[in-house]
C-alpha cells in the first residue's frame, strides 16, 4: 500500500529506465475478468517490457488484486473520479514518461495481443521503417479474419482483414488505443489524449495530431490485437460505401455524436465535417426513416461544436455518489 487510496505493486526505482525500455498502460473500469487476459498477454510478450502502468477508473480489491498476480513489474493507479479513456490514458502515459520510458504500449482491458510477438513485432516495424506510432491490425476475437471495427481506404470501407492487402505496412492508418506503441518523444510533440472528450473520439482527435504533426505511423500488418466486435454500430448505406456509427447505447450516442461535433470543426477535419451532415442525414432521414434520431444527432454535434463539454445524465464524477451529474447543470441552449 502507498498511502489511503493508492496501491504500488512493484515499487519502480528513482534512477531512469533503461534505453529503449517500453512501459505498457492500460485503462480499467470495472472488468477484472477481462482485465486478466489482457495483462496474460502483455506477460507473455518476448520483448521485455520494463514495467506495466495500470489505471482503474473504478477502484475495486478485485482489479487491484489481478494486478497484484501480474508477472511483470506494475504500478496500479486507482482514480476515484472517473477520468474516462481519454483522462485515464492521458494519466497512464504521463505516468510513464515520468518514469522515463522510452516507448508507451497502449491496451485495453477487453483486448490483448493475440500472441507473445506482437510487441517485438510492433519494435522492429517502427525502427526499420522509423515511425513515430504504430500500431497492430485489431481483428474480432470471435473470428480473427475480421476486423474488429470497419476501416476506411478512399471511400472504401473494408470489414474482412484480406482487404488490407499482403504488404507490411498500412501508412498513415492506426488504432491508437488498442495495442499501438508511441515513441516517447512522439507524446512531447502530439501530446496525450484529451480529458474532455471522456469516450469516443478520443482516439480519432489523438488520431488528427498525429497526422498534423507530420510524423510517420502506420499499421503492421504482421501484428494483430483481438478485441471484441465493434462493427455492429456501424450501419452500412449504399451498398457498404457509406457507413454511420449508431451505437445502441445512450451514453455512448451521447459521446459519441458530442465528440464528433468537436472533431469535425478542427483544422485538417473540416471538410469531413461538412460531409457528415449528408451522410448522417441519409442515414436517419432515409435508411433508418427516424427524423428525432437526426434532430437528436443536430443536438449532441452542437454542444460538440460550441465545447460544451458536460458529462452524460448518467455518469458521475465520483465513485462516493455524492455530485449532482454534470448534465443538470448545463446552461440552457
Amino acid at each position: 500500500m502507498s498511502g489511503e487510496h493508492g496501491y504500488n505493486h512493484t515499487p519502480h526505482s528513482q534512477a531512469a529506465l533503461a534505453a529503449d525500455s517500453v512501459v505498457a498502460v492500460v485503462v480499467t473500469r470495472h472488468r477484472p475478468e477481462l482485465l486478466v487476459r489482457s495483462l496474460t498477454a502483455m506477460a507473455e510478450q518476448t520483448h521485455p517490457i520494463a514495467h506495466l502502468v495500470v489505471v482503474d477508473n473504478g477502484p475495486d480489491e478485485r482489479t487491484r488484486a489481478v494486478v497484484a498476480a501480474c508477472a511483470l513489474p506494475t504500478t496500479y493507479l486507482p482514480s476515484w473520479h472517473n477520468l474516462g479513456g481519454a483522462g485515464g490514458f492521458a494519466l497512464g502515459m504521463l505516468h510513464a514518461l515520468a518514469m522515463g520510458a522510452h516507448w508507451v504500449w497502449l491496451g485495453d482491458d477487453d483486448g490483448h495481443a493475440a500472441d507473445g510477438h506482437v510487441l517485438a513485432t510492433l519494435m522492429d516495424t517502427a525502427r526499420r521503417h522509423q515511425l513515430a506510432v504504430v500500431s497492430p491490425v485489431v481483428a474480432d476475437q470471435a473470428d480473427p479474419d475480421r476486423l474488429a471495427f470497419p476501416l476506411r481506404r478512399g471511400l472504401r470501407w473494408h470489414r474482412g482483414r484480406s482487404a488490407l492487402g499482403d504488404q507490411e505496412l498500412l501508412s498513415g492508418i492506426a488504432s491508437f488505443f488498442n495495442g499501438a506503441l508511441f515513441r516517447a518523444d512522439t507524446l512531447d510533440v502530439v501530446g496525450v489524449p484529451d480529458l474532455r472528450l471522456f469516450i469516443r473520439g478520443d482516439e480519432v482527435e489523438m488520431h488528427r495530431r498525429v497526422v498534423r504533426s507530420g510524423l510517420s505511423f502506420g499499421t503492421c500488418l504482421r501484428a494483430v490485437y483481438v478485441h471484441p466486435n465493434g462493427r455492429d454500430e456501424f450501419k452500412p448505406m449504399l451498398g457498404g460505401w457509406l457507413h454511420a456509427q449508431d451505437p445502441e447505447d445512450s451514453v455512448k450516442r451521447y459521446y459519441t455524436y458530442r465528440n464528433r461535433g468537436y472533431l469535425f470543426g478542427q483544422r485538417g477535419m473540416r471538410l469531413i465535417g461538412a460531409l457528415e451532415v449528408f451522410r448522417f442525414g441519409w442515414y436517419f432521414l432515409i435508411s433508418k426513416r427516424d427524423p428525432s434520431g437526426f434532430t437528436e444527432w443536430l443536438r449532441l454535434v452542437r454542444l460538440g461544436r460550441r465545447e460544451r463539454f458536460y458529462r452524460a445524465p448518467s455518469v458521475t464524477n465520483n465513485s462516493h455518489n455524492s455530485s449532482i451529474s454534470a448534465h443538470s447543470a448545463q446552461p440552457t441552449e
